[in-house]
């Protein structure tokens, strides 16, 4: 893949689930509005949905300084006006530098930040969101206490072996604290 600039990071997995992460969101997204994405990475999914989804005005976040360069590199390829200049935040940041949002959405976050990410995340989000604002996850789940497939068994033992406080999230607890 021809990169835009020197900065912009190129994660394959992003190529991988898009489509199928836009399908769900073509369903589940109102027609306008603003749409935070928390953990944007290396920016490519924002860039790909600002594309797909031209009324909706995307603010992309992350806290590596790494990532934020890598955002901006695509937001300046894209060249859309309804694709936003990246904000550094955390998913555990107690108090979100947005006022309102349509919706957020976050893509392979939760099972690699610690629980209280979570936590936060959804407190924040009762914050910006209406009732009718929506909060999508993507990434590993298990459902009940057991995983879904038996890679996200040994993906969860080497998430937990670089830090304990991550690992595979079970959805019935994730959605408890929804």
């Amino acid at each position: 893949m021809d990169l835009p600039s020197e900065k912009a990071r190129h994660f394959p997995a992003t190529e991988r689930n898009r489509d199928a992460i836009a399908d769900v969101l073509s369903r589940i997204l109102p027609a306008a509005g603003t749409v935070l994405e928390i953990g944007s990475g290396s920016g490519e999914h924002v860039f790909y949905f600002s594309k797909i989804f031209p009324a909706l005005t995307w603010q992309p976040s992350d806290p590596d300084p790494l990532n934020l360069q890598s955002i901006q590199a695509w937001g300046n390829l894209a060249g859309r006006t309804n694709l936003q200049s990246p904000l550094s935040i955390n998913a555990s940041d107690v108090h979100l530098p947005i006022e309102s949002a349509v919706a957020i959405i976050c893509v392979n976050v939760i099972h690699i930040s610690p629980w209280d990410s979570c936590l936060s995340l959804f407190e924040e989000a009762s914050a910006i969101l209406s009732e009718e604002g929506v909060v999508y996850l993507y990434g590993p789940f298990a459902i009940g206490g057991k995983h879904t497939a038996h890679s996200n068994v040994a993906f969860d033992e080497s998430l937990k072996a670089q830090n304990p406080s991550w690992g595979v999230r079970d959805l019935d607890h994730v959605s408890a604290t929804a």
